[in-house]
């Protein structure tokens, strides 16, 4: 029990030392996209059943039930990897995105929602001009 024990802590010192030589923490949805974060001042917490990831270029939230893989790359870009409006980080906009940002703003957390695609006005804040600003995005049909 002790050799296991000390096996699993020297296991666990070696995958936290390699973490900190990459620049980027990786989620492969199983929907085949893949949400990049870079590590810079990286923060995972969790509520019920979502991943929350705050960084230093802000915060996103993805299901867990939607998580394939995790994993720590070199490989990324500082670019986002999500298109505004895509609220529920699904690859497309559309209304089920609108009602994702309606239900977090009344306080329905259950959904999981990307904090940077849902500033669709591009203020750094998230709120209801978020939701009028998608909704003429999908009325003018020039999703972003």
């Amino acid at each position: 029990m002790k050799k296991t024990i000390i096996t699993m802590l020297i296991a666990l010192v070696a995958i936290c030392a390699s973490a900190e030589t990459y620049s980027y923490l990786k989620f492969t949805k199983t929907n085949g996209s893949t949400v990049t974060c870079s590590v810079e001042g990286i923060k995972l917490t969790y509520d019920y059943s979502n991943i929350i990831v705050t960084n230093a270029e802000g915060t996103t939230t993805i299901a867990l039930a939607d998580v394939q893989d995790m994993y720590f790359s070199n490989e990324g870009s500082t670019t986002p990897t999500y298109k505004v409006g895509d609220v529920n980080m699904d690859g497309d906009v559309n209304i089920a995105d609108v009602t994702a940002l309606i239900d977090y703003l009344l306080g329905g957390g259950a959904s999981a929602i990307n904090l940077n695609a849902a500033d669709v006005t591009g203020d750094s804040e998230v709120n209801i001009g978020d939701v009028t600003s998608l909704i003429d995005m999908l009325l003018s049909s020039t999703p972003q």
